[in-house]
């Protein structure tokens, strides 16, 4: 028994299914999680000593691979001024001041503790500042699991085939309204049987969560003009995409000016960390500035911000991490479609960025049920083949591949190569 299956067999006594969060679970993949002791550059290493290529990056954050120098040579600095005040520090009004001045949409911003507070918070604002109560969001969009978000929800929720979940009391959902992702004509109905009611729109504008499911032309585009006619707001949940599509994110690659955005992982370098922000006459509603209740004792961790504020500069910086992350997804996603071509495999492949995924299905993907045809057994047997090989993906059909600017040509050859002796091409 390895080391990692030891660890596994004492985690399930003690931790609801062995993880502490359910996209970790290895169980829809047939196997059992790799108990990961460290990390550096494009590998992770488990408890076992095996060295993987690491095609997860700790969900998305990790654009400079593992254990950057200038992130870690920061995070140090900062610990030794202590982990945490709970009080007002420097570091987080400058990173404060680098989002505003990044992010054009973004006039002022609020700290918090992960992606799903910052969507919560932000849902909060919006209606505060409208005096309306629902919003629209999208089948297979994942945005974190406060409440009234997990209605048809992507990420563990969808692998799990789980549609919502139990113990969200049917009022706290009964103001959330679902849309079909890319269907820009059920979005408007929604609003002509609901007049007057919808304060916000929130989708990730470039779907993340049922795998890699791209906008299509103009439909980012006409849910702005719709909000705008409508009177309600557009939150884009950016907790994936935000500086990694691209310094400014999927708003700066679209040209699409959301009202409210949401920031994860990436602002904290992989740390606890999330953020909302967005026009300062939505933000001043936010208390103490105005009635909207929002708190949070660790929010702006001056460790983490010292490690945000690390990683965020060297992106500016340096955009050849951006064109390296997005070639080497491209060589892989391009490989990987070649090889699937040629074994006729019934195969989707998505990229956009340094982002992709491969849907096990002939059909199209667009949107949640497309996503859903994809074929999950096939998904574990290809799953299981690569992990064999060194090639550490993400444990789930509906999750996508992260690339990050240390990849190299001869890591995605390699995992290639995994991938042709496993379709036996």
């Amino acid at each position: 028994m390895t080391r990692s299956e030891e660890l596994f067999e004492e985690a399930v006594r003690l931790i609801p299914g062995g993880v502490n969060s359910p996209v970790r679970a290895f169980a829809a993949v047939g196997t059992h999680p790799r108990f990961i002791r460290r990390a550096d550059r494009q590998y992770v290493y488990d408890v076992d000593g095996t060295r993987y290529l690491d095609y997860v990056g700790s969900w998305g954050p990790m654009m400079l691979g593992h254990n950057h120098p200038v992130v870690k040579e920061a995070v140090l600095a900062a610990v030794e001024d202590g982990l945490s005040f709970g009080a007002a520090t420097q570091r987080e009004v400058e990173m404060a001041r680098f989002l505003c001045g990044s992010i054009p949409s973004v006039e002022m911003v609020r700290m918090v503790n992960s992606g799903t507070e910052a969507v919560m918070s932000a849902v909060r604002a919006a209606r505060g500042f409208t005096g309306r109560d629902k919003i629209v969001k999208f089948e297979g969009c994942y945005h974190g699991h406060s409440d009234a978000m997990l209605v048809k929800a992507g990420s563990g929720v969808m692998t799990a085939g789980v549609p919502s979940s139990a113990g969200v009391p049917a009022g706290c959902a009964q103001d959330t309204l679902t849309a079909r992702y890319n269907d820009l004509a059920g979005v408007e109905r929604l609003f002509e049987e609901n007049p007057g009611q919808i304060a916000a729109v929130v989708l990730e504008p470039v779907a993340a969560n049922m795998g890699l499911v791209l906008p299509q032309e103009g439909f980012l585009q006409g849910l702005r003009a719709l909000c705008d006619r409508e009177g309600a707001l557009l939150i884009f949940d950016e907790v994936i995409t935000g500086f990694r599509l691209g310094f400014g994110g999927a708003q700066g690659r679209f040209g699409v000016r959301p009202d409210l955005t949401t920031f994860g992982k990436i602002i904290g370098a992989g740390m606890p960390v999330g953020a909302y922000g967005g026009r300062r006459e939505i933000m001043e509603v936010v208390a103490p500035c105005g009635p909207v209740y929002q708190a949070g004792t660790l929010s702006g961790n001056p460790v983490a911000m010292a490690a945000g504020l690390a990683q965020l500069t060297y992106l500016k910086d340096h955009p050849e991490v951006y064109a390296q992350a997005e070639a080497m997804c491209a060589r892989l996603t391009d490989g990987l479609e070649a090889i699937l071509r040629e074994a006729g495999e019934p195969a989707v492949v998505n990229r956009m960025g340094s982002l992709g995924c491969v849907f096990f299905t002939s059909t199209p993907v667009t949107d949640y049920d497309t996503a859903k045809t994809a074929d999950t057994k096939r998904f574990g047997e290809y799953f299981r083949a690569m992990l064999s090989a060194g090639n550490y993906f993400a444990p789930s059909q509906f999750e996508v591949i992260f690339l990050s600017g240390v990849h190299r040509e001869e890591d995605i050859d390699q995992t290639l190569e995994a991938a042709r002796r496993f379709f036996r091409v």
